[in-house]
């Protein structure tokens, strides 16, 4: 699995080609990374057939798959939900972003260049309009298009497919996390990353992703500890 997946509508023609549990699998991965599905919330075949307009085996492989990659949890009587994060799943996440996606911006600043660089400014604009007008799934869908491109040109796909899952796993949160405190109070380190990758220094590059990635996951954790209070 490819970190690198457009989270806008895809081409109906390109649809028709695919195969039906592939499609029930990338629109319900998408609902999960986009925070459209809460964390506890259930998930039901047949809700899901019904909403989707799929029919219940390709949905059962979609789910299967999904369980498969920790977006989706088995419960007791067969129930599935999205996961809900413990404090301690979020320490092992952060460990494993701050592990594995500094490498990944350090490795793109090897292959860096001004298409790319273009391409990451413009899509840091378009975050930065939605953090400063609210606008919540503009900043979900931006953020994570910021990282794939990046991680794109790291040129490391074992690397980028494990932190695609890992994103699927604490994306639901950071949607809560965004609904409590706000974009507002959302700040990130992309400015600090542009200009780590323009001067290709790799050092700094990795440093800002660090940050950025840390502070991420102590906002979820922080909105976690406010939930149980």
């Amino acid at each position: 699995m490819q970190m690198l997946r457009n989270p806008a509508p895809a081409d109906p023609q390109a649809e028709g080609k695919m195969p039906a549990h592939q499609h029930v699998y990338e629109q319900l991965r998408t609902r999960i990374l986009f925070g459209d599905l809460a964390p506890g919330q259930a998930v039901t075949i047949q809700g899901l057939v019904e909403d989707l307009g799929a029919g219940m085996t390709p949905v059962r492989e979609a789910i299967r798959r999904l369980i498969s990659d920790g977006a989706l949890s088995m419960r007791g009587n067969r129930r599935v939900i999205v996961p809900q994060l413990t404090a301690d799943c979020i320490e092992q996440l952060d460990f494993m972003r701050q592990s594995l996606e500094p490498q990944l911006a350090r490795m793109a600043t090897a292959h860096m260049n001004d298409a790319v660089l273009d391409d990451l400014r413009s899509e840091d604009n378009a975050l930065n309009k939605a953090i400063s007008s609210g606008d919540i799934p503009a900043y979900l869908t931006q953020n994570y298009r910021f990282h794939a491109i990046l991680y794109e040109a790291a040129r490391a796909p074992i690397l980028s497919a494990t932190v695609d899952s890992l994103w699927l796993r604490f994306a639901p949160s950071l949607r809560v996390v965004c609904g409590r405190y706000g974009t507002l109070n959302l700040p990130d380190k992309h400015a600090d990353l542009l200009v780590a990758l323009a001067a290709r220094d790799a050092d700094a590059a990795a440093q800002a992703m660090a940050e950025d990635v840390h502070q991420g996951m102590l906002q979820i954790r922080a909105s976690l500890e406010a939930a149980e209070v």
